[in-house]
């Protein structure tokens, strides 16, 4: 896809002017990078970074079947999650292969926000419609009337709490329609009195304040670095402002992210990545992904057959790990794996010099019978480079 194709965010203008150099990136035209990938890396690592994630998709989820066609439908349970909770789950087709990885927000009884992947919105809302099967839910895409900021590092929390009037799990409503049962809430709630007192994996909602007024959004304590953050759901008419807010907050403190920046940022914490290390090829049990899913839900799910057998295969197939190289050059997408008598045993799915750790690191497909600590062999364009397997993630903040 060309990059005129493309759909732009409603933050152009402002990369624009900060001269970000842009990619097309899940049929989005994205900044890449404003200044150079390690000063972003590293202004996330060491103060704040500030990033467009409107190219990830938002989908909602509400009715009277809502809990209960979600535990059938996703890998994982969302039927217990209680109001104002974040979960990590997947979407899994009939033989058990990932379709996509999502985050489900519970925002009341019966409705619930699922945050996708760009380049796997369509594609994921044409399962979920085919897979209504007459329940009583209702599916609807909002991504284009919403955008998504993230502002990820540790003095994030510092940045954005001034600016924040906290309603916590109350003002959901203000964005989206919610839907509970004659009114009234009948699981539990878990409402942080604060921006600053909420939880990693929890979401509620709050005013920002800009330089033209107040944005209702919704603020979720979650995001693709390894570092504390925010990740915050705002209209896309009021993008400009909040942005501006932000930036003007954080000051010399708060740095402007691209793309780059944030892979490189999610493969150092271990993060998984949708076509990399994530695929219809995958099972959740190769890529270690096992805890997300809930094989004793009583009604079942879509793929159940299918991810019984893949946990019974454990350990007889493929596994993601981790791998550490030294020198300076990466391993990337593709390079082969080989044990130290030349046999090819894997792949590698994700590589890159480590800003942080000063080593190239990489994460990729190995045959089972190599453990964590084993040596063996990257082809990096031919040249056979030593590599260890590790374990994931290679970098941990600081507590």
């Amino acid at each position: 896809m060309a990059i005129e194709d493309v759909l732009d965010t409603p933050l152009l203008s402002r990369h624009r002017s900060a001269g970000a150099q842009f990619t097309e990136f899940g049929g989005w035209r994205m900044p890449l990078r404003y200044t150079s990938d390690l000063a972003e890396h590293r202004a996330v690592r060491e103060r704040a970074g500030l990033f467009d994630l409107t190219h990830m998709g938002e989908v909602l989820i509400s009715g009277r079947d809502a809990p209960a066609w979600l535990d059938h439908t996703l890998a994982g349970r969302s039927s217990d999650m209680s109001l104002g909770r974040a979960r990590y789950n997947l979407l899994v087709n009939e033989a058990g292969g990932i379709l996509d990885d999502l985050i489900v927000y519970r925002l009341a009884e019966r409705t619930y926000l699922l945050i996708v992947n760009a380049a796997n919105r369509l594609d994921d809302v044409t399962v979920l419609l085919q897979r209504q099967n007459g329940c009583e839910v209702e599916i609807e895409d909002v991504s284009a009337s919403n955008a998504l900021i993230a502002i990820q590092g540790p003095l994030a929390e510092s940045i954005l709490a001034p600016l924040v009037e906290w309603r916590g799990t109350s003002g959901f409503g203000v964005l989206f329609p919610v839907a509970n049962a004659c009114g009234e809430v009948s699981v539990p709630v878990e409402d942080e009195p604060s921006l600053a007192e909420t939880g990693y994996y929890r979401i509620g909602s709050g005013e920002i304040r800009t330089g033209t007024g107040s944005v209702s959004v919704l603020i979720a304590r979650t995001g693709y670095t390894g570092e504390d953050g925010f990740e915050i759901l705002v209209p896309a008419a009021d993008a400009v402002p909040v942005w501006d807010a932000l930036l003007t907050a954080g000051g010399s403190e708060l740095q402007r992210c691209g793309l780059a920046a944030r892979d490189t940022l999610r493969l150092e914490a271990g993060m998984p990545l949708y076509g990399h290390e994530l695929t219809t090829e995958t099972t959740p049990y190769d890529a270690g992904l096992g805890r997300v899913v809930k094989l004793d839900k009583p009604e079942g799910m879509v793929g159940q057959e299918a991810l019984e057998a893949a946990h019974a295969a454990e350990g007889t197939r493929p596994k993601l790990v981790g791998l550490s190289l030294e020198g300076r050059r990466a391993a990337r997408a593709g390079t082969q794996l080989l044990s130290q008598d030349g046999n090819v045993i894997g792949r590698v799915t994700s590589g890159v010099l480590s800003p942080t750790l000063g080593h190239p690191v990489a994460m990729g497909y190995a045959d089972p019978a190599f453990s964590i600590g084993d040596q063996v062999q990257a082809d990096v364009r031919g040249t056979l480079l030593p590599a260890v397997l590790t374990e994931v993630p290679f970098y941990h903040r600081p507590r």
